[in-house]
């Protein structure tokens, strides 16, 4: 399943959701004699690929992680996955989208090159012009390494799985067709608005005309006409007053098909237009506000009850099958919970189309987790990072659920250069998207520098795990941090708490991996904040265990190379802070006076 919405109607698509032929890239050491014929020489480097050069043994699933075959189990390196693509009839373009693969990706259509990829969690897609009918070859090359190349994928306190990990989609379109669609909700004097932005491709080799036309909550939309020169991407835009739309929320969480089909001239004498191509979209009206330091959706106060939820189940990795997805979303909303954060990196859509419909409130961030300044100097951060925000918004920006985007959790926001970074990608967001908060998770205490340039003040502490700090006395404090560092009258999140608790661990001491010493911690956190009127959100840590990287000592500092501050384990099996949380998040108020 793409989505859990009909997103096309002319346009025809076609999931590659099956099983691929996989084989693994070896690298060759470069003092062997015939290390120019080596598998990896053949592959990495290179546009084309001239012949089966290597040995495709495994059959693996698509969605799916290699780690799920028995011989791959801690594999890290280069993979190479095929898939054959039968074509009935002469085609104008295919459009092939990838929803997620980790982490970087060379795609090949019959032996060559078409799409370059860096990042696990943000889709991409890339065009074919001319195909001809018969039997096609689709290769990708993944690669899940840790290297210089890489700034954001590094040994990190979860697993970064390798393979196709998200949807492969095969479009049959026109060489004139809609890239996306970008809606943003505006409510003024009582009546709601959108703004529409239509991103149009034209990957022929002549300049086309063509019209928009659409629908939305039963409002008729059109464009004017326009043109767009050959290889170029055309973004128009238009705001519509709409009378008739209700407010998303999450009691009522109310969404609409925005629909848009793209007209050109078919050539006849009388000037009439032919629809070529259509895309849905799902959206929801709402405002998010921060005034007062305060959170307002549509003008109310909210107070965000929640986890930190990683992408990881034993069994399936990183690539995750709609029930499982449904299942997490249960459980959190049997403990009373209300609010999800993406850490550390963008979810999948499909959950993201999940918590729209559950009135789920999202903080969705990008994929930079605790990294040090000299890792953030890393000539590809910038980029990697500029990129990746692109991606996520624009991607993500028409899911109502989504309220707070985020950056940066636990990097180096104490220092001056870190501050740079900082600024960049929160000014890159807001110019993109200026209809939702932005915030970071920090761990620095005093010492932030960043607090000024965010909307809501978040912080990751872990008093009763990392020390013997009273929750409530240091929340206190942090509050006082904030103010005094540009945060003055800025909401505030509990981002980041929690404790082990290893499943199964029961023992009377209360000592630290326990069940009852974990319950303990919960308990007391979510009491001190829940009494605390200037809180805005409270997030534990975390929602589920998660594997986290055998690399630069994590394998020593997370017992069972796993983060066991999980509610519930790797397989979802609660524990004993389950009821604690349940206790807490549905007493609490879900509002603020």
């Amino acid at each position: 399943m793409i989505r859990l919405f009909e997103t096309n109607q002319l346009r025809q698509l076609e999931e590659l959701e099956g099983i691929w032929d996989f084989a693994v890239v070896e690298e060759e050491s470069p003092d062997r004699n015939d290390a120019a014929d080596s598998p990896s020489n053949m592959v990495a480097g290179r546009d084309t690929i001239t012949k089966t050069e290597l040995d495709y043994c495994y059959r693996l699933p698509v969605p799916g992680c290699w780690e799920q075959h028995p011989k791959l189990l801690t594999y890290r390196g280069k993979g190479m996955y095929r898939r054959r693509i039968v074509i009935a009839k002469e085609t104008p373009a295919l459009r092939f989208v990838f929803k997620g693969i980790s982490h970087t990706a060379r795609v090949f259509f019959d032996g060559e090159l078409i799409a370059e990829h860096y990042n696990a969690y943000t889709a991409f897609s890339a065009a074919v012009r001319h195909v001809m009918p018969g039997e096609h070859t689709l290769t990708i090359e993944v690669d899940n390494s840790f290297h210089e190349g890489s700034a954001l994928h590094i040994p990190n306190d979860y697993y970064t799985y390798g393979g196709l990990i998200r949807p492969v989609v095969m479009e049959t379109i026109n060489e004139l067709y809609i890239e996306r669609i970008g809606f943003t909700p505006q409510h003024q004097h009582g009546e709601w608005s959108a703004r529409i932005e239509v991103a149009v491709r034209n990957v022929s080799d002549v300049e086309q005309s063509f019209q928009l036309r659409g629908e939305l909550a039963g409002q008729p939309l059109q464009w004017n006409t326009a043109s767009i020169q050959p290889g170029a991407e055309l973004v128009v835009a238009e705001s519509f007053q709409v009378p008739d739309a209700k407010a998303w929320s999450a009691r009522q969480p109310q969404l609409y098909a925005l629909s848009c089909q793209l007209f050109v001239d078919n050539g006849e004498s009388d000037g009439s237009l032919t629809a070529v191509d259509d895309l849905i979209e799902r959206v929801g009206f709402r405002t998010v506000t921060t005034l007062e330091g305060r959170i307002q959706v549509n003008g109310e106060n909210i107070v965000l009850k929640g986890f930190n939820r990683h992408e990881d189940h034993p069994i399936v990795g990183a690539a995750f099958p709609l029930a499982l997805m449904v299942k997490d979303l249960d459980l959190m909303a049997d403990m009373g919970a209300n609010c999800v954060r993406t850490s550390h990196y963008p979810n999948d859509e499909r959950f993201l189309d999940l918590c729209d419909e559950r009135g789920f409130y999202v903080w969705e961030e990008n994929h930079a987790r605790g990294l040090s300044l000299e890792r953030m100097q890393n000539p590809h951060f910038i980029e990697q990072c500029a990129k990746v925000n692109k991606e996520m918004v624009e991607g993500h920006q028409n899911h109502p659920a989504i309220i707070i985007w985020a950056i940066l959790n636990e990097c180096a926001s104490d220092t001056e250069e870190g501050r740079a970074h900082y600024k960049r990608q929160l000014e890159q967001i807001r110019k993109m998207d200026g209809s939702r908060p932005l915030t970071f998770a920090s761990h620095h205490r005093e010492k932030e520098l960043c607090f000024d340039l965010a909307d809501i003040v978040s912080f990751n502490l872990y008093p009763g795990w990392y020390g013997a700090e009273d929750p409530g006395e240091l929340c206190d404090r942090a509050r006082g941090w904030a103010d005094a560092a540009g945060g003055l009258g800025k909401p505030m999140i509990m981002s980041e708490f929690g404790g082990d608790g290893f499943y199964g661990y029961r023992s009377p001491s209360r000592v630290k991996g326990t069940e009852e010493r974990q319950a303990d911690i919960i308990d007391s956190n979510l009491q001190a904040y829940g009494a605390r009127d200037y809180i805005s959100g409270m997030l534990i840590w975390q929602f589920c265990d998660c594997r986290v990287s055998e690399e630069d000592s994590w394998a020593i500092w997370r017992a069972q190379t796993k983060n066991s501050k999980g509610i519930v384990d790797e397989y979802r099996r609660p524990k004993l802070a389950y009821e604690i949380v349940q206790k807490h998040f549905k007493k609490t108020s879900t509002t603020r006076d």
